[in-house]
């Protein structure tokens, strides 16, 4: 009788080999992770400034560590930011509700008149009062000396 094919279960045949990556670290002959070496260290941060995997940067553990403890340091010396905000592509979103906005287009209009709030953006720098239109009085008797 044949065998059958195990589905699902068990290690396959042939799995997906891949060539582990070199470290920057080994090809540029790095001793030591200084903290001050921006260039070096922002090469291992992805675009959004996280830290990037030790199978993503070929690094292997110790040197992960170094780096990861140099960016830190860095971080808190204001060398290198925590996060960095990415330009939105033109394409909206669906949002965090998965596209589902609710009551938000059906409300009815706010009435204008019942809101006692200043617009701020009808206010112009004329409207606000200027410092050399102001006038001090001063009294006789308020001066001690």
């Amino acid at each position: 009788m044949a065998k059958k094919p195990q589905r699902g279960r068990g290690k396959p045949e042939n799995p997906r080999k891949y060539k582990k990556k070199t470290s920057p670290l080994l090809i540029e002959k790095v001793e030591y992770v200084d903290y001050k070496d921006v260039d070096l260290l922002s090469r291992f941060m992805s675009d959004r400034a996280k830290i990037r995997n030790m199978k993503v940067s070929g690094n292997n553990r110790q040197q992960q560590l170094d780096i990861a403890k140099a960016i830190k340091i860095s971080r808190e010396m204001a060398l290198l930011p925590y996060a960095k905000r990415v330009a939105s592509s033109g394409r909206p979103g669906r949002g965090r509700d998965g596209g589902r906005d609710g009551d938000r287009d059906r409300r009815p209009p706010r009435d204008e008149g019942t809101d006692s709030k200043v617009d701020a953006t009808s206010a112009t720098a004329q409207d606000a009062p200027v410092a050399d239109d102001v006038v001090e009085t001063v009294t006789e008797g308020s001066d001690a000396s």
